[in-house]
């Protein structure tokens, strides 16, 4: 079986898809968007994750939406637990929920 590919990190998004492409460098997106530079900084070096303030950011100055930079980072956070919990999760038994 083949290994799986490490999670995406939201910063390597950033850098590889609009960033580079773009020709921007932290120091001028930061600017633009008025936040301290090493905040893009670790970003981009996949050091630190999305904030909302950030994805709010990014989503007004790339005319993305916001969602797609938290939902950038949810995933990332939600598959990084998962393989660290493994087969521990895995021995979480189930239950009906009940709803009202």
């Amino acid at each position: 079986m083949a290994a799986k590919l490490p999670p995406l990190h939201p910063g390597e998004v950033l850098r590889e898809e609009y960033l580079k492409p773009l020709g921007l460098t932290p120091y001028a997106l930061a600017a633009a968007l008025d936040v301290p530079r090493t905040r893009i900084e670790r970003l981009a070096n996949e050091e630190t994750g999305i904030t909302a303030d950030t994805a709010l950011r990014l989503g007004r100055y790339f005319r993305t939406t916001p969602e797609f930079w938290m939902n950038l980072q949810d995933r990332y956070e939600l598959e990084t637990e998962r393989r660290a919990l493994g087969k521990r999760l895995e021995k979480i038994e189930q239950r009906e929920a009940i709803c009202a």
